[in-house]
């Protein structure tokens, strides 16, 4: 069971809180400033680096070696090359008796599309009335923020904590979570994790296993002036992506097995992110690829979900005779893992809760999220138990992302008092 906190303490901490908020918000700025898409993370991260030193945590960096990461469950296929970026770690040295924390935050943000769509330059941070916008604002630097200064209250409140604490800034969560499966293989273990990724302060119990895919189709190049003599690459792909159509609906009718995700529209969720085809605006084109990514169920094996689309790509022939050329060719190009089930009723679910009532006055809901979380990591292949838990937010990877600033107050309060309360706290 979690260490009970005093009045006293509670008011303490939530009081530190409320007094350094500012200095959050201006923190959530200067990191939300530094562009980190991916590959791009060294310049937030050596900002994440110095606040820790500052802070007095032993502050580890680490790149990410594809070779050693390929033997791990946790690893998905990697697409670039890491050389210049790296995760940040920092270890908060503790007393004895208190359990040990992970607080985890992916640093990586998804491309912003055309910037002039944008009401305020997506890396200008502009704050305006309760919302702070800029890409990566809500998912989730406003998230790494709140693990950042929820610590910071704890101490500034007079207390440190008994049980041991790591905080993270991982890289690459949005494609292959390979920054947290980093992590893993350097050893980090904990007795809970806690991620603070954007869930409308509702804690995240179930995810779908993601697979993330690249398909090349080829047709066969001709004159516009005969163009039935030859097949439109580009015209395949959609034939082919109206399959992985047929595909997520049949995966979609599953979900009445699986309770929580049949409350679910589209727990499957096919998307295609990408697509590129063509040569030459007069000649029927030869060559087209697409990206995409399609979810599953927790409990499913994530090769088992692969073996089923490379079934799909192999008979599309048969179904559709122009598709008898295309020579359809799959490569795995991200995230390939399994979801994940926390059953309720867990000690750091019930911390969380408490936490959370004594700053929302609400009870904690739970929910599933239909994408990749890198919970599924820790719970999957390291059996700890990963709570994902943070603020409100609107158009998280669209257009004028922002995070609410109110909610992530009450979200840094959240997150302190529950590390105080899972750790055990002590007076200075």
């Amino acid at each position: 069971m979690s260490e009970p906190l005093s009045n006293e303490a509670i008011s303490a901490i939530t009081a530190a809180v409320d007094a350094a908020f500012e200095d959050e918000i201006a923190f959530l700025q200067d990191i939300v400033r530094a562009r980190s898409l991916r590959g791009e993370e060294a310049g937030v991260q050596k900002i994440i680096a110095d606040a820790l030193r500052d802070r007095a945590y032993d502050v580890e960096t680490y790149g990410l070696d594809v070779a050693q990461l390929q033997s791990h469950p946790a690893y998905s296929p990697a697409t670039i090359d890491y050389t210049d970026t790296f995760n940040v770690s920092g270890r908060k040295k503790s007393g004895h008796g208190g359990r040990s924390l992970i607080l985890n935050a992916h640093v990586d943000v998804v491309p912003t599309a055309n910037p002039a769509n944008w009401t305020h330059p997506p890396f200008a941070a502009v704050r305006e009335g309760d919302w702070l916008f800029g890409r990566g604002a809500g998912d989730m630097k406003a998230g790494l923020a709140a693990n950042l200064f929820a610590v910071d209250a704890i101490e500034a409140a007079g207390f440190s904590l008994k049980g041991p604490l790591e905080f993270q800034s991982v890289i690459d969560e949005e494609v292959t979570g390979n920054g947290t499966a980093a992590a893993i293989m350097n050893g980090a273990t904990a007795d809970a994790v806690l991620i603070p990724e954007p869930t409308d302060e509702e804690v995240t119990y179930a995810n779908s296993g993601v697979i993330k895919f690249r398909i090349s189709v080829q047709g066969v190049p001709a004159h516009p002036r005969e163009p039935e003599s030859g097949l439109s690459a580009i015209e395949a792909a959609f034939l082919v992506i109206n399959e992985l159509k047929v595909l997520e609906a049949r995966w979609n009718e599953e979900k009445t097995s699986h309770p929580g995700f049949d409350d679910l529209r589209n727990p499957a969720s096919l998307n295609i992110g990408t697509i590129n085809g063509g040569e030459w605006p007069a000649s029927i084109p030869f060559e087209c690829r697409f990206e995409g990514r399609i979810g599953f169920y927790p409990g499913d094996a994530p090769q088992d979900r692969m073996a089923s689309l490379e079934q799909m790509l192999k008979t599309l022939g048969t179904k559709d005779p122009r598709l008898e050329k295309a020579n359809p060719k799959l490569e795995w190009i991200g995230t390939c893992q399994a979801g994940y089930l926390l059953p309720e009723g867990s000690d750091a679910e019930n911390a969380l809760a408490a936490a959370h009532k004594i700053t929302s006055e609400t009870a904690l809901k739970r929910s599933i999220m239909a994408c990749y979380l890198d919970a599924a990591l820790y719970v999957n292949h390291c059996g700890i138990p990963a709570l994902t838990y943070g603020p409100l937010t609107k158009n998280i990877h669209g257009i004028d992302e922002c995070v609410n600033l109110p909610s992530l107050k009450r979200v840094t309060k959240t997150i302190a008092l529950f590390t105080a309360a899972w750790c055990g706290i002590a007076p200075t």
